[in-house]
């Protein structure tokens, strides 16, 4: 079938309008073409672990204490040398231009404004040398607090180029999404026959990569062939930390670990790899011991609100990254709808560690969760 057109410019709800993350769910779906509202919402299969995610974030509660608190929070942290206004990063998100005509530079605008990391997609519709010279316009006085998701590609060569591109461009971490030897199986895709972006709308980041076809753009090379070998060569060709993002089982973390990578991201790929993997934060306490300490873990999947910061925080992660309601916050206002996600993260966090005791997530302790009834949401 064809694609979709791109979507209208969207007017910005005011702010005062919006309360929640999933209020801006509730805008983007109507703005959105159902075909791409469906490619951002869906997940593989059966979408169960779309579901666990966030289901195991309400299955977990905060005991908070009290008469230690502070009048003043400090919300930032540092993540792999990159400062952050939040212990909050954006996850890689792929074709933003199909939420926004601004797509991943209105991102970018917003995150840099906010303080925050953006991971550039490796299927961005936005290269990350344009994306990069957005964040710094939009903050002269900084650099670019960038990451780039990089797939591992067979032919190294490619791999190579991409990774270059990230260093030009100023990206100061490779988060590695090991997760996809295949492509999920999304089953709304298929019923709605997306199989291809929209005249006009490509990844950018696969544009001339070997220069050998002038304008050529490839496509992303998923391989089940893919190694512990093929990792430690990126680590020979760049001195950039490196995070593996889509380790899920404890014995795999060890194993990172012991190829030297400097972080692990938790992450089920938001439910839209293999479905019914378990959800991430029921995965976080197995994975923490089994790194012991060597190396920060970071997680995604689920998070919604500021109390699911909180308690991945407490349960030991470093940071949270936050995926499909950036996109989501995107349809709804471009660059201030962007800009007003992060915001509402950091007013619940910075709300609920208040409530918790705490000054900061350094006093954040597993005492403070306890495993509850789920309440429907």
């Amino acid at each position: 079938m064809t694609a979709p057109a791109l979507p209208r410019l969207p007017e910005a709800p005011a702010a005062h309008t919006v309360l929640n993350l999933r209020e801006y769910e509730t805008i983007a779906r109507g703005l959105l073409d159902p075909i791409f509202y469906d490619y951002v919402a869906g997940g593989a299969r059966d979408e169960v672990t779309v579901r666990a995610n966030e289901h195991g974030f309400a299955r977990l509660g905060l005991l908070p204490r009290m008469l230690r608190g502070s009048d003043t929070r400090d919300l930032g942290v540092t993540l792999f040398g990159t400062p952050s206004s939040l212990p909050v990063f954006l996850s890689p998100t792929a074709f933003h231009r199909l939420a926004h005509p601004d797509g991943e530079l209105a991102t970018a605008r917003a995150a840099a404004k906010a303080g925050v990391i953006m991971t550039v997609g490796m299927a961005s519709t936005t290269s990350v040398a344009d994306v990069a010279a957005a964040a710094r316009q939009a903050v002269p006085d900084r650099a670019p607090a960038l990451w780039f998701q990089l797939y591992l590609q067979p032919d190294m060569a490619v791999t190579r180029a991409l990774v270059r591109r990230a260093e030009a461009a100023g990206c100061t971490a490779l988060l590695v999404t090991v997760d996809s030897p295949v492509l999920g199986i999304h089953e709304r895709n298929k019923r709605n026959g997306f199989n291809d972006l929209p005249p006009g709308v490509v990844c950018e980041n696969l544009r001339d990569l070997t220069g050998s076809e002038p304008g050529h753009i490839r496509q992303i090379a998923m391989s089940a062939d893919l190694g512990w070998d093929h990792l430690d060569r990126l680590r020979e060709m760049t001195s950039l930390p490196v995070v593996l993002k889509g380790v899920l089982h404890p014995e795999d973390g060890r194993t990172a670990v012991a190829h030297g990578v400097d972080g692990l991201l938790l992450s089920n790929h938001g439910g839209r790899q293999l479905d019914t993997a378990p959800a991430t934060v029921d995965l976080l306490p197995d994975m923490l011991a089994a790194v012991a300490g060597r190396v920060p873990v970071l997680l995604d999947g689920g998070v919604r609100r500021g109390t699911d910061v909180v308690k991945a925080l407490a349960l030991g992660a470093t940071a949270v990254g936050i995926g499909r309601p950036v996109v989501y916050g995107l349809a709804a206002g471009g660059e201030d709808g962007v800009r007003h996600v992060v915001d509402l993260l950091r007013e619940e966090i910075d709300h609920t560690l208040a409530l918790c005791g705490a000054t900061a997530p350094r006093d954040l302790t597993p005492d403070l969760v306890r495993t509850v009834p789920a309440v429907p949401r």
